[in-house]
């Protein structure tokens, strides 16, 4: 038997052409570079240096407190032990609110540190910030629904876009950050109705998280999909760990269930 062709460096141009075939597209947190070696090898696409890590590595109870050198530090260590996949820096809370010329001096430390494309949160005044960057040559990932760096605006850890007026405000700033140029967007915690309304409405990537299945690609935290994490876990994660044979395992188990569109569960939804 011929082995497995080694799989080349996936591009931005590569995940449109994706996207474009309606193949699903995988992506997990990941903090460090034996991670990044195991997840990459597994075949997930897109590695998303999170600043979750506020949370599941430091250990704060949000994403908050997380700092730009403290995320440029893991994103070095993720982009040292990557080979292929394509690697995401979370710009953190306080590191792009201030100006755009902060959120450009930000975004410099992420892509000096080995990220391919930055992430931010929020729509309306970001599509001012994503222009900027995509300006300068500095591919953006946007985020809405529940954005957890707003927790404490939004009143906790609660879906989003739930109403018609809600739903429409997230579409249109779906569109205005499309437009804007980003080249991604991830939708957290939404109905799924509004996840599917919006993934056909825009011609970019949308990458669901509680967002259901009919995103063009799902992304979870690693360690709820690992099982590690404690306490209550929003019902749309699933834990593959279960039934596998060890972590690498259970990250191919991820990527296939996405890709054959076993995952998310459109029954288990929401936190």
């Amino acid at each position: 038997m011929n082995a497995p062709t080694p799989r080349k460096p996936l591009t931005l141009h590569r995940l449109r052409e994706l996207h474009a075939a309606g193949e699903k597209i995988t992506m997990l947190t990941c903090y460090d570079a034996s991670f990044a070696q195991l997840l990459d090898g597994a075949g997930v696409e897109c590695l998303l240096v999170g600043d979750s890590l506020g949370m599941v590595v430091q250990g704060w109870s949000s994403t908050l407190p997380a700092k730009l050198e403290q995320m440029a530090y893991h994103t070095e260590c993720v982009a040292r032990g990557n080979r292929t996949a394509w690697v995401i820096g979370d710009l953190p809370f306080g590191s792009y609110q201030e100006s755009v010329e902060q959120a450009i001096r930000s975004a410099a430390v992420l892509m000096q540190a080995g990220a391919h494309m930055v992430k931010l949160e929020g729509g309306g005044w970001t599509t001012t910030v994503v222009r900027a960057l995509v300006e300068r040559g500095i591919p953006v990932c946007a985020h809405l629904g529940l954005t957890p760096q707003s927790v404490n605006a939004l009143g906790g850890y609660r879906i989003q876009g739930k109403g018609d007026e809600a739903a429409a405000t997230l579409k249109q700033h779906s569109i205005e950050l499309a437009q804007a140029g980003a080249a991604m967007l991830v939708l957290e915690l939404i109905p799924s109705s509004v996840g599917a309304d919006i993934t056909r409405s825009v011609n970019i990537p949308v990458i669901g998280i509680g967002a259901g299945p009919d995103c063009s690609g799902q992304v979870l935290v690693l360690h709820d999909m690992l099982g590690v994490t404690g306490g209550k876990l929003p019902r749309f994660v699933r834990n593959f760990m279960q039934g596998s044979d060890g972590l690498a395992d259970a990250a191919r188990r991820y990527v296939a269930a996405v890709k054959d569109k076993s995952f998310p569960d459109p029954q288990l939804h929401g936190y």
